[in-house]
């Protein structure tokens, strides 16, 4: 019996201190990645916008208090929200045609949406440039129509950004809309029909409010993206339709203030977050997934 009891395999092991949660070790290499690429910059920006050119709160002061600046601020946010709504009301009738269309169709239009999304990016933007500018395309077939008698100006304003922004967002918001609306059973348009439901009536009072999270998710997306973007604004637009990625861009690279930068890009960043926090309350993870 005393053999039994003092026997090694009876004998309990002593617990090990667990320095990590269990499950988080796996999740390890992701957390050092995240914080080395992502943590570090943002402090590094931080720590730049109040410490250069000398410690305090004027970069800050000077971005948030000049009129210059703030019409920047103003130019982005509108260009982004405006971008955003065109892209929806574009995306939703796609993304709906690409639900109900034969499979067939659907591959052809999925292959086209690929396509763009993985074309070069200064190649899209160039390629717009020559078809808006005065001698292109769009303005030799205005005129050959009858529609306009003189080149209508395309490049270099808002409206130029405009059309190449919408047009290289439009996916991110179409497979958000699709992946939604493929899971709404057509039981309840059926049901919505067979009560007396028009077909706007359909769309507006039944399809819409059930693909909402799709749309809200596609839209935040489109809108930060568009908060920072440089390349398609920087060649399409002009100097006074400047938006805050290419003001960032001039105080590092022209001016060499990386204080005004970092401030800028910091405060970009923190909108970005405030955005994302405020469909995260509204909408929560699992609306935003369209469950």
């Amino acid at each position: 019996m005393s053999h039994l009891t003092n026997s090694p395999a009876l004998i309990a092991r002593p617990q090990r201190r667990r320095w990590l949660p269990a499950g988080l070790g796996p999740a390890v290499p992701a957390l050092l990645l995240l914080f080395v690429f992502f943590v570090v910059p943002v402090v590094s920006l931080l720590l730049r916008s109040v410490l250069e050119p000398q410690p305090g709160l004027q970069n800050y002061e000077t971005l948030l208090g000049s009129q210059t600046y703030l019409r920047v601020f103003l130019n982005t946010f509108t260009v982004s929200g405006l971008v955003t709504a065109l892209a929806v009301l574009i995306g939703f009738p796609v993304a709906w045609s690409l639900a109900i269309m034969p499979p067939s169709w659907s591959r052809i239009v999925f292959a086209i949406l690929l396509l763009s999304m993985w074309t070069n990016l200064l190649a899209r933007t160039y390629a717009w440039m020559v078809l808006l500018q005065r001698t292109g395309i769009i303005n030799k077939t205005l005129m050959n129509l009858g529609i306009i008698s003189q080149p209508l100006t395309l490049v270099n304003n808002l409206v130029g950004v405009t059309i190449g922004m919408v047009y290289i967002m439009l996916p991110f918001i179409i497979l958000p809309l699709y992946g939604v609306i493929r899971r709404i059973d057509p039981a309840i348009l059926q049901a919505a029909a067979l009560c007396g439901a028009t077909r706007w009536q359909c769309l507006w009072r039944v399809l819409v409010p059930l693909a909402a999270p799709g749309m809200a998710a596609g839209a935040l997306m489109v809108f930060v993206m568009s908060l920072g973007y440089f390349v398609t604004p920087a060649l399409l637009g002009g100097t006074s339709n400047m938006m805050l990625a290419e003001l960032v861009a001039q105080f590092v690279q022209s001016l060499v203030n990386w204080g005004m930068g970092s401030a800028a890009a910091f405060v970009l960043l923190v909108v970005t977050l405030a955005l994302y926090a405020l469909q995260l309350k509204l909408f929560g993870t699992s609306e935003m997934g369209g469950r």
